[in-house]
């Protein structure tokens, strides 16, 4: 008969515990989010890198014309007036 009120404890506090792992906002949730959210920031920090690139790139396109005749070039293809086009073949390994 003594034992009941340790049972009845027992319960209570797992009653109590069950939504701090398993319900909204529980401990398990926290760390789900707390992965994803660093996922992202590990995203987010490749993205910055790739659109400072970007920048850098249209800044340079835009403030020379040094940089628009080396696309030309490499891109294009495209050669000045009076010049001579030198291609090199590689050879196959």
């Amino acid at each position: 008969m003594k034992s009941w009120p340790t049972w009845m404890l027992a319960a209570l506090i797992l009653l109590l515990q069950y939504p701090l792992w398993f319900g909204k906002g529980g401990w398990l949730l926290v760390w789900d989010y707390d992965r994803q959210l660093a996922a992202q920031h590990e995203m987010n920090q490749k993205l910055e890198q790739r659109n400072a690139g970007l920048d850098a790139e249209v800044r340079d396109l835009k403030s020379g014309s040094e940089a628009i005749e080396e696309r030309a070039r490499y891109e294009l293809g495209m050669i000045k007036s009076g010049e001579v086009f030198v291609q090199v073949p590689q050879k196959k390994p």
